[in-house]
């Protein structure tokens, strides 16, 4: 059954540090961005980047939506983030799990795929993957669907040729995990850069109480890559 396992990974924050090496620089850019397109003042931009995340799951959804907005001219020119190649790591022990997984192995991921191989690029781990599907990817009727769309999710199992019960997918955002779990699939929630950023932005070293849950939705709650390997799944 492993053999015929189809992993689906994430990328910022389950596959390198994406708190420190990009987050901050993502919404800056986002901001920056509906300051300059939208004519809006900083703070109100700031209010309407979070809102539309809040309210779709990805600021792009929103802008897209309510403003018109060209996607890739948004994902272009919020994700420039100069000096990312200097910021970017992960941990050489989950690449090395990672290599070691039976079955066909992708990268999903709502972040745009110029980024997402330039991450990969710097890790050096693209090798690892059969494929990367990007929120470009992501698209159904016309419309962008990036996660936690579960249609979506079902269509990514399609393109694969795989039923969704032969997925894991490997995350760090739980409403992610949610919906790939009510579709079937199988879900690991990895918490080693939520851990680090938690404890950074609190000075916390028992971090947050949520990270010590395990909602029934997910399968399995690790802090290494490695523990794919160990961890028995659906």
């Amino acid at each position: 059954m492993r053999r015929h396992r189809v992993w689906l990974f994430d990328l910022d924050n389950t596959l390198h540090n994406a708190s420190h090496a990009a987050f901050a620089g993502i919404d800056l850019g986002m901001t920056e961005y509906l300051v300059r397109e939208l004519g809006l003042a900083r703070d109100d931009a700031d209010v309407l980047r979070h809102d539309y995340w809040r309210r779709y799951g990805a600021t792009l959804l929103g802008v897209v939506r309510h403003h018109g907005v060209e996607p890739a001219h948004f994902l272009h020119h919020t994700h420039l983030l100069p000096g990312l190649e200097g910021r970017v790591h992960g941990h050489p022990h989950d690449f090395d799990a990672i290599a070691r997984l039976p079955g066909r192995k992708f990268i999903l991921t709502n972040a745009p795929r110029a980024y997402a191989l330039r991450v990969l690029g710097v890790l050096g781990i693209a090798r690892l993957f059969d494929g990367v599907l990007a929120i470009e990817d992501l698209r159904m009727f016309g419309r962008l669907r990036p996660k936690p769309d579960a249609r979506m999710l079902r269509r990514v199992a399609v393109m694969l040729g795989v039923a969704p019960s032969r997925c894991v997918l490997v995350e760090d955002t739980l409403v992610h995990q949610k919906a790939a779990r009510r579709i079937g699939m199988a879900t690991v929630w990895m918490q080693r850069w939520a851990r680090r950023a938690a404890k950074a932005a609190t000075g916390d070293a028992k971090v947050g109480v949520y990270l010590h849950r395990r909602p029934t939705y997910v399968c399995a709650r690790i802090t290494s890559l490695q523990q794919l390997l160990e961890n028995p799944l659906p």
